[in-house]
Order: C-alpha cells, then sequence, then structure tokens
C-alpha cells in the first residue's frame, strides 16, 4: 500500500475506535491494518475481530484511571488531615519543650534526663509521685513490723519508744499523702504547691529511712551472717545489690535463690551478670507480658516459674555448655528442661554481678521498668549441676543444704544501693 494511504487508513481507523465522543486518555498509540482499496475501513477493522478487544480494554483503562483519581483524592483528604494534626501535635511539644526550659533555667539537658525514670519522682505527675510515697510508706511500715517483732524478742524500752515515734511519724505522713491526693482529685493546686509538699514529704521520708536503719543495725549483730533477705519496693533504676566478688570461667553453673513478688507485669530481673563487651552474659528476668527467662550471652530459654503471687518461692537453674543442656527447678520440683541454650560458651569471668537491676553497659544503665520488684534471699551460684536432691533441700530448708561454692550468700559479700534494704530471712521459718 502507498505510504500516504496507509496514513489516511490509520487516521481513518482511529476516528472509527474513538468516535465524536472519545476522551485525552493521554499518549496515543495507532495500530494500522492492511485493506483492500474499496473495503470500508471500518467494517474492515470490526471484521478483523481486533476493535472490539481494543474497545474493550480502552473501556477498562478509563475505569482504572477513574477509580485512582477517585483513590488519589481520597488519599489527598486523609494527608491533609493527618498533617493538621501533626502540625498540632508539633506546635505542643514547641511549647511544652519551651516550658521545660524555662523551668530548668535554660536549654541544658540535666543529668539523668535522658532516660524515663520511673522512681525519680522530680520528674514524675503529682499523681503519680504520691503515689509511688504512699508504696515507699507501706515499706516502711512493713519494716516496723519487723522492728516490733524484734523488740518483742530483746525487749528494750529505747528500741519500744523509737518505734511508737516512728509509727507517730508514718501515720501523719499517710494523712498528708491522703490528703494531697484528695486535693489533686478535686483539681485544686498547682505546681508550685505539689512540689512544695513533695519536698517536704520527701525530706520526712528520708528522715524516717535513716531513724529505722538504725534500728535495724541493731538486729544485724544478733543475727547468723547468712540470715538476711534484700528488699526492692519500687522499680527504679537507682535500687539494687552488687556481688563484691565476680564470676570465674564456668563450664557448669547452678543458681538458686529465694523470691517472693506480687508485681506485674513482670517481677522484673532478680540478677543480671555483664561482661566487657557483653551486658548479657547471664541474665535472669521477667519482664512485661513474657515469661521468665534465663539468658547466656545473649541465648535465650524460657522457664516455666510462676512466682507473682506474694509468696516466697525456691527457684534453680542448673545449664553445662556441654550442648546447653538445661534445668528449671521451683520450690525443690523440676518444672522444665531443654537444651542448645549457648552450648559451648562458658561463662567469661571478670564481670559485674548486680542484684535486682538489668545491665545495659557493664556495671550500669539500668532500666526501671526491668527491676526486680520483690524480695531476694539465699542468692548461691555453684561451678557445677546440682543434683536433684541437693536441690530439694535447699527448698525445704534443710540442715543439709549447701552453699554456694562460686558465690555464697552473705551480709558481708553484699553490698546495697538506693534504699534497697535489709532484714531478717523469713522464710525457712515459716517451712520449718
Amino acid at each position: 500500500m502507498p505510504a500516504g494511504r496507509a496514513a489516511r487508513t490509520c487516521a481513518l481507523l482511529a476516528l472509527c475506535f474513538l468516535g465524536s465522543g472519545a476522551q485525552d486518555f493521554g499518549p496515543t498509540r495507532f495500530i494500522c491494518t492492511s485493506v483492500p482499496v474499496d473495503a470500508d475501513m471500518c467494517a474492515a477493522s470490526v471484521a478483523t475481530g481486533g476493535a472490539e478487544e481494543l474497545r474493550s480494554n480502552v473501556l477498562q483503562l478509563r475505569e482504572t484511571v477513574l477509580q485512582q483519581k477517585e483513590t488519589i483524592l481520597s488519599q489527598k483528604e486523609t494527608i491533609r488531615e493527618l498533617t493538621t494534626k501533626l502540625g498540632r501535635c508539633e506546635s505542643q511539644s514547641t511549647l511544652d519543650a519551651s516550658a521545660g526550659e524555662a523551668r530548668t533555667g535554660g536549654g541544658r539537658k540535666q543529668p539523668g534526663s535522658g532516660k524515663n525514670t520511673m522512681g525519680d519522682l522530680s520528674r514524675t505527675p503529682a499523681a503519680e509521685t504520691l503515689s509511688q510515697l504512699g508504696q515507699t510508706l507501706q515499706s516502711l511500715k512493713t519494716r516496723l513490723e519487723n522492728l516490733e517483732q524484734y523488740s518483742r524478742l530483746n525487749s528494750s524500752s529505747q528500741t519500744n519508744s523509737l518505734k511508737d515515734l516512728l509509727q507517730s511519724k508514718i501515720d501523719d505522713l499517710e494523712r498528708q499523702v491522703l490528703s494531697r491526693v484528695n486535693t489533686l482529685e478535686e483539681g485544686k493546686g498547682g505546681p508550685k504547691n505539689d512540689t512544695e509538699e513533695r519536698v517536704k514529704i520527701e525530706s520526712a521520708l528520708t528522715s524516717l529511712h535513716q531513724r529505722i536503719s538504725e534500728l535495724e543495725k541493731g538486729q544485724k549483730d544478733n543475727r547468723p551472717g547468712d540470715k538476711f533477705q534484700l528488699t526492692f519496693p519500687l522499680r527504679t533504676n537507682y535500687m539494687y545489690a552488687k556481688v563484691k566478688k565476680s564470676l570465674p570461667e564456668m563450664y557448669a553453673f547452678t543458681v538458686c535463690m529465694w523470691l517472693k513478688s506480687s508485681a506485674a507485669p513482670g517481677v522484673g530481673t532478680p540478677f543480671s551478670y555483664a561482661v566487657p563487651g557483653q551486658a548479657n552474659e547471664l541474665v535472669l528476668i521477667e519482664w512485661g507480658n513474657n515469661p521468665m527467662e534465663i539468658l547466656i550471652n545473649d541465648k535465650v530459654a524460657k522457664l516455666p516459674f510462676v512466682i507473682n503471687d506474694g509468696k516466697w518461692h525456691h527457684i534453680c537453674i542448673t545449664w553445662t555448655t556441654r550442648d546447653g543442656v538445661w534445668e528449671a527447678y521451683q520450690d525443690g520440683t523440676q518444672g522444665g528442661n531443654g537444651e542448645n541454650l549457648a552450648p559451648y560458651h562458658p561463662i567469661k569471668p571478670q564481670g559485674v554481678l548486680v542484684l535486682g537491676q538489668e545491665q545495659d553497659t557493664l556495671g550500669g544503665g539500668f532500666d526501671a521498668t526491668q527491676a526486680f520488684v520483690g524480695e531476694l534471699a539465699h542468692f548461691n551460684i555453684w561451678d557445677r549441676k546440682l543434683t536433684p536432691g541437693e536441690v530439694y533441700n535447699l527448698a525445704t530448708c534443710s540442715t543439709k543444704a549447701l552453699s554456694g561454692n562460686v558465690i555464697a550468700w552473705a551480709e558481708s559479700h553484699i553490698e546495697i544501693y538506693g534504699g534497697a534494704t535489709k532484714w531478717t530471712f523469713e522464710a525457712c521459718r515459716q517451712i520449718n
């Protein structure tokens, strides 16, 4: 076909397909079909069967384009709404940051401000602060009850008078806290009043801690070195105990302890052992809604322990580097076991062993949300796997119970920080 006639044929075909009602669908691709000179161009094209298919494709494309336009308009509206909300949030954040700088006397970052500290009273809302103060008061009352029991066994008019004085002060503080809570619920008082009230209460609590500690020192000389327990009453990043002795290189171990907690969700971290380059060399943790876990060199095994019922429980975990075999005992009975937990990885020496906190760095980096809340006692470590009978003796406070040959529970081996407290261990007395 001559070139001029072919071009005219393509143009006619395009008119036949699109018609006078055709819309602009963007760049058009013309398909030319050779037909006889005297034939009806449109009819010939239809006869080939390609026209109907092309028309159907064009209509489908048109429908798709319309749908996409509607989707884009809808998404634009959603983006507009989200942008407006984000702008409001950013404006509020800017106002809060400006107010915070004004309160701290400038834009300088305050020490410790990089982490949300649940136990940092100066940084928590007033209502939460008062709630924590109430928990602290309850802890002090428990310690006083323990002192009262001691004073009955060791009659002393001076001890009794001090106990009565402290009890009176605690009662006064409880009334202050209750009054402050009522004021907050009624919407009264301002930040200045909250700060003044908190400072007064904290000052009184500090004084109480000192006086109670003095009384508790009187008990220390009258009890064996291992008959004590540690108490961590609040989730903080500053209450903890440190074991003075580090661990040697170990190819097997057994770690046992008594625990008492009613914290939820998760009791926190009873102990953590960190070494240079590995913060999770050996950790026992129950965090959030997860089950309790033992970590060795960052490898994890889930343990079957259920202990947050406010009662004393004895737990033991044994492990050997050969095949990473482990066993878990609660109250003298094996409840779980497994293998392939950090196999052939010996526990490294020269680390830091902390009770009550999880270490993110060697000897520090504590996170309040992972802190242990409750009471802990008789923390012992052996460099071998104990037998079921030996574990049972520990759980039943038998006279045959062994002390750890690597870490033995003794007051002289433990340093306490941040308000964690010691007093006489009661669980074995209840069993016997």
